[in-house]
């Protein structure tokens, strides 16, 4: 099996390695992580304070604004995150820096070492560094985001964190987790611990009801968002308030009416985990920064547009990121949005695109050979009811967009984080 395209560079040269000791790349399990972590001294058991963040959508973006909010009281974060964009070091950040590309090639090396040839998955391997990199750095907390599921995600090592956040569960990743939300909860449901705080997203009924009756199991006190904190927009202010207090703050900085309820449970979470933070600090939300999030781009594939026009990038790819981006068009009506979208190959390509295709002035559709597990044109088209046509790359679809004759418009490339990794990419983006 070739090894995912996102891993590149001198760490993809050990993690290709290493991939030949397991067939599968997702293999959802705890116990070959576990013996490889006792080989190296437990690291899991040395780290900060731990916040662990699981669920379908929301996940990143509530993990950004943890950091922005604990960084604003001046506090040292230690973050890992999956997928990266660009390059396999966006995954670890260091006490609030990203790890360089020499220190991590050094800790995938010496995790080849000690593992001595076992069977074991590159998630796993990327999980151990993490762990391994932050019991060596001194900061005050951690966050941390589980890559797929939670009950048998290999993050899910870790028995005692602070606080537990399960952000909104809709149908993804069927082939691993389950065919109905209430499966999909009752896997996210899986990091709930025994007496930890949980702290839960918005959530469709069945959701909410699986993820309730675990955390009654273990005495876990739940922190509901619209029941034991709320959180809303007025004006120019978010408006947070919960059985501690009430906060005024500045609007989120990442954009999309669903960022309310990211920022929300951000600050549930702190705040119900027992660390100490001014109230001042959570206004660091306005300073988070989170990459193919409703990002603006303004670099090499921004250039190509005519003078007025915007380009903005999210890394959204199952129906309910559809109609969350759906929703951000109807705000966005104050000038025409054209769309250009590229699915992975096992997404609900129609779920996704729906929503879009119902609000856009026009869908095109891409596939850029670089870009992981892409759907097919024709797949796409046909899942569009022939509503969609063929980019088929960024760069020709905006190249078609040139020719339009608005003064102002507004293009959106959307539809999955890898086609967005290509993107950022091709923009010129650099991870900081």
């Amino acid at each position: 099996m070739q090894l995912k395209s996102e891993y590149r560079g001198r760490p993809g040269v050990v993690l290709e390695r290493l991939q030949e000791l397991f067939p599968k790349l997702i293999d959802l399990s705890l116990g070959r992580l576990e013996q490889l972590l006792e080989k190296l001294g437990n690291p899991h058991h040395k780290l900060p304070p731990v916040i662990h963040v699981a669920g379908t959508n929301g996940k990143g973006s509530t993990c950004a604004n943890l950091r922005a909010i604990v960084e604003a009281a001046g506090l040292r974060a230690h973050v890992m995150t999956s997928p990266h964009l660009v390059s396999v070091t966006e995954r670890f950040r260091l006490a609030g820096t990203l790890v360089t590309e020499d220190v991590l090639v050094e800790t995938f090396e010496e995790i080849e070492r000690v593992n001595a040839g076992a069977p074991i998955t590159v998630f796993e391997v990327l999980t151990a560094a993490g762990f391994l990199l932050f019991s060596r750095v001194p900061a005050d907390v951690v966050i941390l985001e589980v890559g797929l599921g939670g009950r048998f995600d290999a993050t899910n090592v870790i028995s005692k964190p602070v606080a537990c956040v399960i952000t909104p569960v809709s149908l993804d990743h069927q082939a691993f987790l389950g065919d109905s939300v209430a499966a999909i909860a009752g896997e996210k449901a899986g990091i709930i611990k025994s007496h930890v705080p949980v702290i839960i997203g918005q959530q469709q009924p069945e959701a909410l009801e699986v993820i309730r009756a675990r955390a009654k199991e273990l005495d876990a006190p739940v922190y509901a968002l619209g029941d034991a904190f709320q959180v809303y927009r007025e004006g120019e202010e978010l408006h947070y308030k919960d059985s501690k207090g009430a906060l005024v703050l500045p609007l989120p900085r990442l954009e999309g009416e669903h960022q309310a309820s990211n920022s929300g449970v951000a600050i549930a979470a702190l705040r119900m985990s027992g660390l100490k933070l001014p109230d001042q600090a959570y206004a660091g939300i306005a300073q988070t920064v989170w990459p193919a999030r409703l990002q603006r781009l303004n670099g090499h594939l921004a250039e190509i547009l005519p003078s007025g026009w915007e380009l903005y990038l999210d890394g959204g790819h199952n129906p309910n990121a559809g109609e969350m981006l759906g929703r951000v068009l109807d705000q966005w009506d104050d000038k025409p949005t054209y769309v250009i979208a590229g699915v992975k190959q096992s997404k609900d390509i129609r779920g996704f695109l729906e929503p879009l295709l119902e609000r856009a002035e026009s869908v095109q559709v891409v596939a850029e050979p670089e870009q992981h597990m892409a759907a097919s044109i024709e797949d796409m088209i046909d899942a569009s009811g022939d509503k969609a046509i063929a980019g088929p790359t960024i760069r020709e679809a905006l190249f078609r967009l040139e020719k339009k004759k608005e003064s102002a418009a507004r293009v959106l490339i959307c539809g999955s984080l890898y086609l967005a990794g290509v993107a950022l990419a091709q923009d010129g983006w650099v991870p900081v």
